[in-house]
């Protein structure tokens, strides 16, 4: 298969919360087919001047389109997460030319961790723990049980389930970061 024909992978973000604190972690593995082109990706960022944190999985430019839309969005419902998000799934649905973008996005801000989706998934966890991506449900899996079994907090919790996943998800590198919400 050539380079043009691989398809491009691998993301592995995860969103956790404890006491109050919010923390998204995101690895910074592109690969494309069996070859890994980046190792420093940026794949979680801020919004709202730190009072939402934004991940995905996909393709990036998509992801950017879509981080922008929200970010207007929530511009527009004044911060308001939930209503921000039910209209970027809405118009991600319905517009012809965004219905095409293929992305994942995981978003949180103090009170709500969400999933995103064009297939117009917009999903709350029952207990504010998600993962997505190819190293996802490794990360996510690790952090429930951290999370468990541990006193950690929320930031060290997400740094030691995306290292968990980053030993197992040959799409998942250990060059972590890690941005949180008190």
């Amino acid at each position: 298969m050539s380079r043009s024909q691989a398809e491009w992978r691998g993301t592995t973000v995860l969103a956790v919360v404890r006491d109050g604190v919010v923390a998204m972690g995101g690895d910074g593995q592109v690969s494309l087919g069996d070859v890994v082109v980046k190792h420093g990706a940026q794949k979680v960022r801020t919004m709202r001047d730190g009072a939402v944190l934004a991940g995905y999985a996909g393709a990036a430019a998509d992801a950017l389109a879509l981080f922008e839309r929200l970010e207007a969005r929530l511009d527009e419902y004044s911060g308001n997460l939930p209503r921000a998000a039910v209209e970027l799934v809405k118009q991600w649905r319905t517009d012809r030319v965004l219905r095409h973008l293929d992305a994942l996005l995981l978003v949180a801000d103090r009170e709500n961790v969400l999933l995103v989706s064009g297939r117009g998934e917009l999903i709350r966890p029952d207990d504010d723990v998600l993962g997505i991506g190819s190293g996802g449900a490794y990360a996510e899996a690790a952090a429930r049980a951290l999370l468990a079994h541990t006193q950690m907090g929320a930031e060290e919790i997400c740094r030691a389930a995306m290292e968990i996943a980053a030993r197992l998800c040959i799409y998942t590198n250990d060059r972590i970061v890690v941005h949180t919400l008190e």
